[in-house]
């Protein structure tokens, strides 16, 4: 997935797809960790709760077909 950074104020951001956050636990306000490493960026959650399979299949089946085209294209 691509996503485009933002100029907020004084500062960039990142906008996550509700459906992202919620296949790896997070909510509005919840905390992440910024690892980088060799040039990259790992998001990862700090107190993340707990994700049914039925919740992250929902929300996996959201995502995959919001962005059916762009994961067709990576898959290239």
């Amino acid at each position: 997935m691509i996503k485009r950074i933002k100029k907020i104020g004084n500062g960039n951001a990142l906008f996550l797809d509700k459906a992202i956050l919620e296949l790896i636990g997070l909510e509005d306000g919840g905390e992440v960790q910024l690892i980088v490493n060799d040039g990259k960026i790992t998001i990862v959650p700090v107190n993340p709760k707990p994700v049914s399979t039925e919740r992250f299949e929902s929300a996996l089946e959201r995502v995959v077909k919001e962005r059916r085209d762009v994961l067709r294209r990576l898959a290239e």
